[in-house]
Protein backbone atom coordinates (compact mmCIF):
# COMPACT_ATOMS: atom_id res chain seq x y z
CA UNK A 1 0.00 0.00 0.00
CA UNK A 2 1.18 3.42 -1.11
CA UNK A 3 0.46 6.73 0.45
CA UNK A 4 1.68 8.82 -2.45
CA UNK A 5 -0.90 8.74 -5.25
CA UNK A 6 0.36 7.79 -8.65
CA UNK A 7 0.27 11.26 -10.26
CA UNK A 8 2.25 13.07 -7.37
CA UNK A 9 4.69 9.78 -7.56
CA UNK A 10 5.26 10.07 -11.10
CA UNK A 11 5.59 14.00 -10.70
CA UNK A 12 8.37 13.27 -8.19
CA UNK A 13 10.09 10.66 -10.06
CA UNK A 14 9.91 13.38 -13.38
CA UNK A 15 11.35 16.11 -10.85
CA UNK A 16 14.06 13.61 -9.16
CA UNK A 17 17.19 15.28 -10.37
CA UNK A 18 15.85 18.59 -9.08
CA UNK A 19 14.90 17.19 -5.63
CA UNK A 20 18.18 15.17 -5.54
CA UNK A 21 19.80 18.88 -6.10
CA UNK A 22 18.44 20.62 -3.25
CA UNK A 23 19.11 17.62 -0.94
CA UNK A 24 22.68 17.68 -2.19
CA UNK A 25 22.76 21.59 -1.48
CA UNK A 26 21.11 21.22 1.98
CA UNK A 27 24.27 18.73 3.00
CA UNK A 28 26.28 21.32 1.40
CA UNK A 29 24.51 24.15 3.34
CA UNK A 30 24.94 21.96 6.25
CA UNK A 31 28.30 21.68 6.18
CA UNK A 32 29.35 25.23 5.82
CA UNK A 33 27.18 26.41 8.73
CA UNK A 34 29.18 24.05 10.79
CA UNK A 35 31.64 24.04 12.93
CA UNK A 36 34.00 25.48 9.78
CA UNK A 37 37.64 24.11 8.92
CA UNK A 38 37.68 21.03 6.47
CA UNK A 39 33.71 20.90 5.78
CA UNK A 40 32.90 24.14 5.30
CA UNK A 41 35.19 24.36 2.37
CA UNK A 42 34.01 20.65 1.19
CA UNK A 43 30.32 21.98 2.04
CA UNK A 44 31.11 24.67 -1.00
CA UNK A 45 32.10 22.42 -3.06
CA UNK A 46 28.94 20.39 -2.21
CA UNK A 47 26.73 23.55 -3.27
CA UNK A 48 28.27 24.37 -6.18
CA UNK A 49 28.16 20.45 -7.32
CA UNK A 50 24.30 20.79 -6.51
CA UNK A 51 23.61 23.72 -7.97
CA UNK A 52 24.78 22.12 -11.29
CA UNK A 53 22.78 19.14 -11.00
CA UNK A 54 19.47 21.57 -10.14
CA UNK A 55 19.96 23.40 -13.59
CA UNK A 56 20.33 20.00 -15.23
CA UNK A 57 17.33 18.67 -13.48
CA UNK A 58 15.12 21.23 -14.72
CA UNK A 59 16.08 20.82 -18.31
CA UNK A 60 15.39 17.34 -17.73
CA UNK A 61 12.41 17.49 -16.57
CA UNK A 62 11.23 19.80 -18.76
CA UNK A 63 11.96 17.30 -21.88
CA UNK A 64 9.96 14.19 -19.85
CA UNK A 65 6.66 14.99 -21.16
CA UNK A 66 4.92 11.90 -20.00
CA UNK A 67 5.12 8.37 -21.24
CA UNK A 68 3.10 5.64 -22.28
CA UNK A 69 3.03 6.57 -26.17
CA UNK A 70 3.56 4.41 -28.63
CA UNK A 71 6.66 1.92 -29.05
CA UNK A 72 10.22 1.82 -27.25
CA UNK A 73 12.94 3.92 -27.71
CA UNK A 74 16.72 2.32 -27.08
CA UNK A 75 20.19 4.69 -27.00
CA UNK A 76 23.22 2.50 -26.83
CA UNK A 77 26.59 3.96 -27.74
CA UNK A 78 25.31 6.66 -29.64
CA UNK A 79 22.63 4.71 -31.55
CA UNK A 80 19.06 5.77 -31.21
CA UNK A 81 16.59 2.47 -32.21
CA UNK A 82 12.86 3.30 -32.15
CA UNK A 83 10.71 -0.19 -31.81
CA UNK A 84 7.31 1.68 -32.98
CA UNK A 85 3.83 -0.74 -33.25
CA UNK A 86 3.81 0.28 -37.36
CA UNK A 87 7.13 1.58 -37.86
CA UNK A 88 10.75 2.04 -36.38
CA UNK A 89 13.99 2.45 -37.81
CA UNK A 90 18.18 2.65 -36.09
CA UNK A 91 20.29 5.88 -36.87
CA UNK A 92 23.12 6.79 -35.61
CA UNK A 93 23.81 10.43 -34.45
CA UNK A 94 27.14 10.76 -36.49
CA UNK A 95 24.64 10.37 -39.45
CA UNK A 96 21.86 12.40 -38.24
CA UNK A 97 21.52 15.73 -40.56
CA UNK A 98 18.05 17.63 -39.23
CA UNK A 99 16.15 17.57 -35.82
CA UNK A 100 12.38 18.42 -36.40
CA UNK A 101 9.58 18.76 -33.98
CA UNK A 102 6.51 18.04 -34.94
CA UNK A 103 3.27 19.17 -32.90
CA UNK A 104 0.81 18.31 -35.71
CA UNK A 105 1.13 14.63 -35.06
CA UNK A 106 -0.93 13.03 -31.65
CA UNK A 107 1.53 12.35 -29.74
CA UNK A 108 3.97 15.14 -31.10
CA UNK A 109 7.21 13.55 -32.67
CA UNK A 110 10.47 14.00 -33.56
CA UNK A 111 11.42 13.53 -36.69
CA UNK A 112 14.91 12.78 -37.24
CA UNK A 113 16.60 12.79 -40.79
CA UNK A 114 19.36 10.78 -42.56
CA UNK A 115 20.99 10.96 -45.91
CA UNK A 116 19.48 8.63 -48.55
CA UNK A 117 17.09 7.15 -45.54
CA UNK A 118 13.53 7.91 -44.82
CA UNK A 119 12.90 10.31 -41.74
CA UNK A 120 12.74 8.31 -38.19
CA UNK A 121 9.81 9.49 -36.36
CA UNK A 122 9.50 9.14 -32.44
CA UNK A 123 6.68 9.95 -30.10
CA UNK A 124 8.24 11.89 -27.21
CA UNK A 125 6.17 9.80 -25.11
CA UNK A 126 7.42 6.64 -26.05
CA UNK A 127 8.95 4.38 -24.11
CA UNK A 128 12.43 5.70 -23.46
CA UNK A 129 12.38 8.62 -25.16
CA UNK A 130 14.11 10.51 -21.97
CA UNK A 131 17.62 9.04 -23.10
CA UNK A 132 16.95 11.13 -26.43
CA UNK A 133 17.87 14.30 -24.34
CA UNK A 134 21.26 12.87 -23.57
CA UNK A 135 21.84 12.33 -27.28
CA UNK A 136 20.17 15.96 -28.16
CA UNK A 137 22.65 17.61 -26.30
CA UNK A 138 25.59 16.33 -28.03
CA UNK A 139 24.54 17.77 -31.21
CA UNK A 140 27.06 20.74 -31.94
CA UNK A 141 24.84 23.78 -31.65
CA UNK A 142 22.21 22.77 -30.67
CA UNK A 143 20.63 25.06 -28.39
CA UNK A 144 18.95 23.46 -25.20
CA UNK A 145 16.76 26.15 -24.10
CA UNK A 146 15.40 26.54 -27.60
CA UNK A 147 14.25 23.17 -27.81
CA UNK A 148 12.94 23.18 -24.51
CA UNK A 149 10.79 26.08 -25.42
CA UNK A 150 9.52 24.98 -28.71
CA UNK A 151 8.88 21.50 -26.94
CA UNK A 152 6.55 23.00 -23.75
CA UNK A 153 5.09 25.62 -26.69
CA UNK A 154 1.93 25.01 -28.76
CA UNK A 155 3.05 25.84 -31.87
CA UNK A 156 1.30 24.26 -34.45
CA UNK A 157 3.54 23.87 -37.11
CA UNK A 158 6.60 21.23 -37.30
CA UNK A 159 9.78 23.34 -36.38
CA UNK A 160 13.49 22.66 -37.01
CA UNK A 161 15.35 21.97 -33.87
CA UNK A 162 18.84 21.54 -35.13
CA UNK A 163 20.42 20.81 -38.73
CA UNK A 164 23.92 20.03 -39.25
CA UNK A 165 26.38 22.64 -41.22
CA UNK A 166 27.26 21.37 -44.61
CA UNK A 167 30.94 22.08 -43.03
CA UNK A 168 30.21 19.61 -39.95
CA UNK A 169 29.44 16.53 -42.47
CA UNK A 170 31.61 13.48 -41.50
CA UNK A 171 34.22 12.37 -44.61
CA UNK A 172 32.17 9.62 -45.75
CA UNK A 173 29.30 11.70 -46.82
CA UNK A 174 31.24 14.39 -48.72
CA UNK A 175 31.09 14.49 -52.51
CA UNK A 176 34.09 16.19 -52.99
Amino acid sequence: MSFIRPEARAELWRWREVLAGIGLALLGLSWISGPGGLLGGIGWAVVVIASVVVVVGVQRARFRTGSGGPGIVLVDERQITYYGPLTGGVIATENLEKLTLDPTAKPAHWILDQHGQPPLHIPITAEGADDLFDVFSTLPGLQTQRMLAELTGTGGLPVVIWERNTMERPPHMRLH
